[in-house]
């Protein structure tokens, strides 16, 4: 088998932290129950680029329960487990192509041994597959019959290659699942980020200005969780809908050229790139923390902040330091890449449960009704969102109320009024 993990003598502790997970992974395991049985997926080929964690690792266990064979490289350089890895290819004979903190052309080099595997359908996290495929691996796409996409990243460049007429193949966008992006980007980036920005920096956030560039799902989770552990939060925004929102949700709102005078810590989570750049760098305060948890590292600009410093180190082992020409200090959060998973462990089993469970049923949805769709971008079907909120109320003891025959036929009608 071949694979690339930094150290296999780490697998028995990559095996117990996955069993930890998996815990905490009730519906996924019930999918994988099911999968088990039925082995929906007998004969596909799947090819994954996603964080190399814990729920990860659950989610290539069930698609394999399922009868896939399955090839896992890393969606980020710094997001790997290595005793993850390790054990996914010592204990389960899956390969795996992740190094934590491997350089960039390693990284791309895994993700093309990745799609050696000559995949049906690819699993992304940020597109990295896709785009591969599209730019240097066409001979691929006879094979391929379609993919996922787990984040908001993904999604806006797979709309974007949709738009542009230039995208190959379909792609079901997890990230647009209810069950996704009202749970993971909210609840699950809020908890991870604050935990990444902790674990690399052990400030206190209690009275801290704490700026949050960006108020879609996962701004609203980040923004939230550091409002409640006492920070001042300020939002920035382009959206005039999401700013006000943010207002109405009792954050000042301002442009990010005032709130860089101001801020103690920014966290970018916008998608986009360079927002926060040279001119606000100038004009922060000495001993401003910067962190990204957007996919990729371009939402802070550190070839800019490289110009400007005079003076770079690392102070600790997540944190570089660099002094300018009139000594204040910036300190730049894991290289500027995705702060839950360079310095923490990513989202919470539990949230993941949920992603990961989308994930597993559109491969099954794709394996049954994927010749059927064009080459553009889906959501996730109704009933699969659906069943997935199901399945996670069951395992945590909720029940809810079901509609009577009275009501659905008045829901259903028009002519009954006051």
């Amino acid at each position: 088998m071949d694979y690339d993990v930094k150290d296999l003598s780490l697998a028995e502790k990559g095996k117990l932290r996955i069993e930890w997970a998996s815990m905490h992974m009730p519906v996924l395991g019930l999918i994988r129950e099911r999968f088990s049985r039925e082995k929906p997926l007998e004969g596909m080929r799947i090819s994954a680029c996603l964080h190399v964690t814990t729920e990860t690792a659950n989610l290539m266990l069930t698609l394999k329960a399922g009868g896939a064979s399955v090839v896992l490289c890393a969606s980020n350089p710094l997001s790997t487990q290595d005793d993850v890895a390790a054990c996914l290819v010592k204990e389960y004979d899956i390969p795996v192509f992740a190094i934590k903190g491997e350089d960039k052309d390693t990284y791309y080099e895994h993700v093309h041994r990745a799609l050696d595997h000559r995949p049906h359908i690819t699993l992304d996290d940020g597109g990295d597959l896709v785009s591969t495929i599209h730019s240097q691996r066409q001979e691929l796409l006879e094979e391929i019959i379609a993919g996922t996409e787990e984040t908001t990243t993904g999604v806006i460049r797979f709309k974007s290659m949709e738009r542009d007429g230039v995208l190959k193949y379909p792609i079901i966008a997890v990230n647009d699942a209810k069950t996704k992006y009202l749970f993971d980007n909210r609840y699950g980036t809020g908890q991870s980020t604050l935990d990444g920005i902790l674990r690399a920096t052990n400030v206190l956030l209690a009275g801290k200005t704490f700026v949050v560039a960006g108020y879609g799902w996962c701004g609203r989770g980040v923004a939230k969780r550091a409002q409640g552990m006492g920070a001042n939060v300020v939002v920035t925004e382009v959206d005039p809908l999401k700013a006000l929102e943010a207002v109405m949700d009792g954050y000042r709102v301002m442009p990010m050229h005032e709130a860089a005078k101001i801020g103690d810590i920014f966290v970018t989570v916008t998608g986009d790139i360079n927002v926060i750049r040279e001119e606000h760098f100038k004009v922060m305060k000495n001993g401003a923390i910067l962190a990204n948890s957007g996919h990729f590292n371009v939402e802070i600009d550190i070839p800019a902040l490289e110009r400007l410093a005079k003076q770079k180190r690392r102070i600790r082992e997540y944190v570089d330091e660099y002094t300018l020409e009139d000594g204040r200090r910036l300190y730049l959060l894991g290289e500027g890449r995705l702060i839950n998973l360079a310095a923490a462990e990513g989202h919470p089993a539990s949230v993941m449960d949920m992603s990961f469970a989308n994930q597993a049923l559109c491969a099954e949805y794709i394996t049954k009704h994927g010749e059927k769709l064009e080459p553009r971008v889906y959501r996730v079907p109704e009933h699969i969102d659906k069943e997935v909120a199901r399945l996670k109320l069951a395992s945590m003891g909720v029940e809810i109320d079901s509609l009577t025959e009275e009501q659905e036929e008045y829901l259903s009608s028009w002519e009954m009024g006051t």
